[in-house]
């Protein structure tokens, strides 16, 4: 018996859905999530608390003698940002520069330097009592301290992924969350929760990047969409080649 269009349109239309079957649940599943949970919560706001500011009042030395110390002690380059911030109460400057290790200027890397505002005097990095302190000034009270931990490195799954490294990661029991602080720049980067985690493993089905979550343009998710769009496609042809009203409007005109 030969066999028609309409049974191979059946056939890989069957086929097809079942394939891409269990995605379209995945991206379904987590774009419900996605639009129904409230973006402000996922970024942790809720846990933090309002940001504290300097005094308008405070006496301060010259932007000039900080950088003449900094180029005394370590390879300036050039200037990215020069900043003052706010460190425990502490006016600091902020300097972020670019370091060249080599007359060919190929090793040029990324460098922090702190530098008291009322003294000039450059200070090493955040300690871990301090990056305490630190992440309990960003969470709403009261902090219940979990485990302080000074990452080096994260893999391709971390939640702290492709941020710089190294970092203080500052874990509260309550409220239950991460806070990690930068012990170059001496400042407060992100909150991770479980909300935010949650959100994390969905995103990673719906971007299909099952290396590292967040590339949006890898092979596996443009193939997927294709044999997606080809199910589709294939299950509207299936429809109107078995559909009685176009069988009968076919059939008048095919009379007329």
């Amino acid at each position: 018996m030969r066999k028609n269009k309409k049974y191979y349109i059946r056939k890989s239309h069957r086929y097809l859905g079942l394939f891409i079957g269990i995605q379209f649940i995945a991206w379904t599943i987590s774009g419900l999530y996605f639009s129904w949970t409230n973006l402000d919560e996922i970024h942790g706001d809720h846990f933090l608390q309002s940001p504290q500011y300097l005094s308008a009042d405070i006496a301060t030395v010259s932007p000039d003698k900080v950088l003449a110390s900094l180029k005394e002690n370590h390879i300036v380059d050039s200037i990215s940002s020069f900043q003052l911030i706010r460190i425990l109460d502490i006016p600091y400057y902020q300097i972020k520069y670019f370091s060249n290790s080599s007359e060919k200027k190929q090793s040029v890397t990324t460098e922090y330097a702190l530098a008291n505002a009322q003294t000039g005097e450059l200070r090493p990095p955040i300690t871990k009592e301090e990056a305490t302190l630190i992440a309990k000034e960003q969470v709403i009270h009261p902090a219940k301290l979990k485990e302080v931990e000074y990452l080096e490195e994260a893999g391709s799954h971390h939640e702290f992924r492709g941020r710089r490294l190294p970092v203080w990661a500052v874990t509260f029991e309550e409220p239950a969350c991460a806070v990690y602080v930068s012990p170059e720049s001496g400042t407060f980067q992100t909150i991770r929760h479980s909300k935010w985690r949650i959100f994390d493993f969905l995103w990673m089905f719906h971007t299909m990047d099952y290396a590292g979550r967040d590339n949006f343009n890898n092979w596996l998710l443009r193939i997927f969409s294709v044999f997606g769009l080809i199910t589709v496609v294939s299950g509207f042809t299936l429809y109107v080649a078995t559909s009685k009203t176009f069988k009968k409007t076919t059939s008048k005109r095919q009379v007329n």
